[in-house]
C-alpha cells in the first residue's frame, strides 16, 4: 500500500477540525425554532445562538496572525480544536439558553483560531505550485458542511435530545485533534514578536461591533434602529482608526502592507462578491422552494447537495487548473458561470420545474468552486511567505463581513421589496415573493459581472514556470 505523502496528511487534519465547525454552525440553523420552544423564549433571544458565533470568530480572527508567529502554528490550532470541543461539551451540558449562547461563544472564539491558521499549515506545507490542489481539496469542507449540516440537524432534533447537537462534534473534534497533532508540521515561533494591544482593541471593537449591528439587523427596522446605526458607525469609524493607526507602527497586530500587492487585494475583491453570490443562494432558495413552489425541507436540502458536491469537485479540478496554468484561466471563467447561473435563477416563473432549479443551481457550484478558493490562493501566494498568517486572517474576517453583509442585504430586501409588490402591484403572495426572489437574484449576478474584468488581474506562479 502506497503510503500517503505528509504534506496531505497535513490537509486531513485540519479537514477534519475545520470540518466539523462549519458543520456545527450549519446543523443548528433549522432547530432554532425547537429551542423557542424549548425554552420558552423570543426568537430574538435564541438568535444569539448564531449571532454570537459570527461576531466572537470575526473577533478573534485578527490575533491568529500575532498568536501562529509568537507561539507556533500547529500549537495555536490545537488550542482552538481543543477549546471548540470544550465548547460543545458546554454547549451540551447547558441547563439554560444563557449557557447554550456563552457557550456557543466559546465556540465561536476557538473556530476564529482555527479557520485562518488551517490555511496557513496547508500554504507552509505546499510548494507554490502545488498549494491551488491542496486548497481546493481543502475547500471541499467549507462547500459540503453547509448542504449537509441543516439535513443531520434536522434529524437530530427529531429523534434526538436537543444535546446531540453538541455532542455530534465530539468524536470528529477528537479525531482530528489526535490527527493533528501527529501530522501537522511544527513552526519555530517567534519570541521576539511584539504584541500590540492597541491594535487588537481597536480592531476587535471594531470588526465585533460591525458583525454585531449586521447579525441583528435582519430587518430594515432593526438596521435603522438607534443601536444598530451606533454600532455600524462605531464600528467603521474604529477601523478606519485602526488602518491609521497600523500603518505607523513596526510591528503590527496586522501588515497592511499586504493590500499592495494587487493580486492579493483583487483577490479579496473577487472572494468578496463569490461570497455575496453564494450567500445569496443560501438565503435565497429556501425561501424559493418552500414560500413560493410549496415543496418540502427535504426537497430543499435536496437542491443544495449537487451543487455543494459539483462545487468541491470543481474546486479540486480549478486548484489543479491554478497550478498548472495560472488563476486568469480559472477565477474568470468562474465567475462567468456564476454570474450567468445566476442571472438564469433570476428568471424563473412559477411554471419552472423543480429539476431546471436544481441544474442551475448545481451549475452555480460549479462556478463558485472555480472562483472562490482560487481567487483566496492565488491572492495567498501572492505575499511574502512571512506574512501568510496575517494574510489569511484578514482575508477570512474580510469575508466574514460579506458573508454577513449579503444575508442582511437579501434579507431586507425580500422583506421591503415582496410587501411594495403586494401592496402596489396587487399580486398574490407566491407571486410578489418569486418576482422579489428573481430580482434579487439578478443584483447578485451584476455584482459578479462587475468583478469578472478585475480578476484578470489575479497572477500566479503557475507550474511551467516554478519548473523552469
Amino acid at each position: 500500500m502506497k503510503k500517503i505523502d505528509s504534506k496531505w496528511l497535513v490537509v486531513v487534519s485540519v479537514l477534519f477540525g475545520t470540518f466539523t465547525v462549519i458543520l456545527n454552525n450549519s446543523m443548528l440553523n433549522p432547530t432554532l425554532p425547537h429551542f423557542i420552544e424549548f425554552f420558552d423564549a423570543n426568537a430574538v433571544s435564541v438568535g444569539w445562538i448564531l449571532t454570537i458565533f459570527m461576531v466572537s470568530m470575526g473577533m478573534t480572527m485578527p490575533l491568529t496572525g500575532y498568536l501562529g508567529d509568537r507561539f507556533g502554528k500547529k500549537k495555536i490550532y490545537l488550542v482552538g480544536l481543543a477549546v471548540f470541543l470544550i465548547g460543545s461539551l458546554a454547549g451540551a451540558l447547558s441547563q439554560t439558553l444563557g449557557m447554550i449562547i456563552i457557550s456557543r461563544a466559546v465556540q465561536g472564539m476557538a473556530g476564529g483560531l482555527m479557520m485562518p491558521i488551517a490555511m496557513a499549515l496547508i500554504f507552509q506545507a505546499f510548494p507554490k505550485e502545488e498549494r491551488g490542489l491542496a486548497v481546493g481539496v481543502y475547500g471541499v469542507a467549507a462547500m459540503v458542511a453547509p448542504a449537509i449540516g441543516p439535513t443531520i440537524g434536522g434529524v437530530i432534533i427529531e429523534f434526538l435530545p436537543w444535546n446531540f447537537l453538541f455532542l455530534f462534534n465530539i468524536p470528529f473534534g477528537l479525531t482530528g485533534l489526535i490527527i493533528s497533532g501527529k501530522y501537522l508540521l511544527s513552526t519555530e515561533p517567534n519570541r521576539e514578536r511584539k504584541f500590540d494591544l492597541t491594535g487588537f482593541i481597536l480592531v476587535t471593537f471594531g470588526v465585533g461591533a460591525i458583525l454585531f449591528a449586521l447579525g441583528r439587523g435582519s430587518t430594515w427596522e432593526l438596521l435603522t434602529e438607534p443601536l444598530s446605526v451606533m454600532l455600524m458607525a462605531g464600528g467603521l469609524l474604529t477601523v478606519a482608526a485602526f488602518v491609521f493607526y497600523e500603518q505607523r507602527q513596526t510591528q503590527p497586530l496586522l501588515d497592511l502592507s499586504v493590500f499592495k500587492v494587487p493580486t492579493y487585494s483583487v483577490s479579496i475583491v473577487v472572494t468578496a462578491a463569490a461570497s455575496i453570490g453564494l450567500f445569496s443562494g443560501i438565503f435565497l432558495l429556501p425561501l424559493l422552494i418552500q414560500n413560493v413552489y410549496g415543496l418540502s425541507e427535504i426537497q430543499t436540502g435536496l437542491l443544495f447537495l449537487p451543487a455543494a458536491l459539483c462545487s468541491g469537485l470543481f474546486m479540486t479540478l480549478g486548484g489543479k487548473l491554478l497550478d498548472k496554468k495560472g488563476p486568469r484561466y480559472v477565477v474568470p471563467p468562474g465567475l462567468l458561470l456564476l454570474a450567468v447561473s445566476t442571472f438564469a435563477l433570476g428568471n424563473l416563473k412559477l411554471s419552472t420545474p423543480f429539476w431546471l432549479i436544481l441544474l442551475l443551481n448545481t451549475v452555480r457550484g460549479a462556478g463558485l468552486g472555480m472562483s472562490n478558493m482560487p481567487a483566496t490562493t492565488a491572492g495567498m501566494n501572492a505575499i511574502p511567505e512571512k506574512l501568510v498568517a496575517q494574510g489569511s486572517a484578514m482575508n477570512n474576517v474580510l469575508r466574514q463581513i460579506f458573508s454577513a453583509f449579503g444575508i442582511v442585504f437579501f434579507s431586507i430586501y425580500y422583506e421591503v421589496r415582496r410587501a411594495q409588490l403586494s401592496t402596489t402591484a396587487n399580486l398574490a403572495a407566491n407571486e410578489a415573493a418569486l418576482q422579489t426572489i428573481n430580482e434579487a437574484f439578478i443584483i447578485s449576478s451584476i455584482v459578479m459581472v462587475i468583478v469578472v474584468p478585475a480578476a484578470f488581474v489575479l497572477k500566479g506562479q503557475h507550474k511551467k514556470t516554478a519548473d523552469n
